[in-house]
């Protein structure tokens, strides 16, 4: 027995020191793919003419920075020809567009032409309901400990809807995200529930409503699943496939470029939590 437990301690021993070295991995760099970041959010009270596109490329796992895309011709055309163009701030890869006309159920294509490829995507302008009054329990979550944030909606009736949420607090780098549909809530009074136990008073919420079309619905279901692990999580899953949005190289379609080019009207509303 004696013997057992001293080669035990061994091997924790080995195995201890062994976690104290430090293994370089030498990865595959794939090809540089074209990054298109391409919302169009109009948002309720403005005239949405200020819009924005941004271009990137992948990089290395290693890597520290994002490189931008500049010199790029980047324009969106409505149904009716009417061509929007966006015009880079010089060397930042952010294009920015200062006339454009949003208008709802519109059909938009985005056009980007970098490197000698050309990229299209096309989207429709998708409504949002209004936000309602925010209502704050201090007995809310799975727990009725939590600081709970309450907001509903009257989805419209007849008629197929998806949503995306976005809600951003103060000691979080990024917002967090989610997406429904109205499938068992068309035409109803939709709740739309935030609790964290970190919410203390003093703590300024911002609320994002977005109105996206069905694919896009899809595609925001499997990024979300893959960012929080839903896709099975753990050191020896399966690498996560390649997530392509609706863009589509014309030149040479197997050069894709990932991300997606989204329509939106948009209503936001902030809420300071109280004691």
């Amino acid at each position: 027995m004696k013997k057992i437990n001293y080669i035990l301690l061994t091997l924790i021993a080995m195995l201890a020191v062994s976690c104290q070295d430090v293994v370089d991995v030498d990865l595959d760099t794939a090809a540089p793919r074209l990054v298109i970041d391409a919302s169009i959010d109009w948002l309720k009270g403005t005239d949405g003419s200020q819009q924005r596109v941004k271009l990137t490329t992948t990089t290395g796992y290693y890597s520290t920075e994002i490189p931008a895309v500049s010199g790029a011709t980047v324009f969106v055309t409505n149904s009716a020809d009417m061509v929007f163009e966006f015009i880079e701030d010089e060397g930042t890869g952010i294009y920015y567009c200062s006339n454009f006309i949003p208008v709802i159920d519109e059909t938009y294509r985005l056009t980007v032409i970098s490197g000698g490829q050309t990229y299209i995507a096309t989207e429709r302008l998708y409504a949002v309901p209004d936000i309602g009054e925010i209502t704050q329990d201090n007995e809310g979550g799975f727990f009725n400990e939590d600081v709970e944030l309450r907001y509903d909606f009257q989805d419209p009736a007849g008629i197929a809807n998806w949503y995306m949420f976005r809600i951003d607090v103060p000691y979080l780098a990024y917002g967090d995200y989610n997406v429904s549909d109205d499938k068992f809530s068309d035409g109803n009074l939709t709740p739309v529930i935030f609790y964290d136990d970190e919410l203390k008073q003093g703590d300024v919420v911002t609320f994002r409503q977005y109105g996206i079309s069905q694919r896009y619905y899809n595609y925001m279901n499997i990024l979300i699943s893959m960012a929080t692990g839903g896709s099975g999580g753990g050191p020896f899953q399966s690498p996560p496939a390649t997530l392509r949005g609706n863009v589509v190289n014309q030149t040479n379609e197997s050069n894709y470029a990932l991300g997606y080019f989204r329509a939106s009207e948009v209503d936001t509303i902030q809420y300071t939590v109280t004691e």
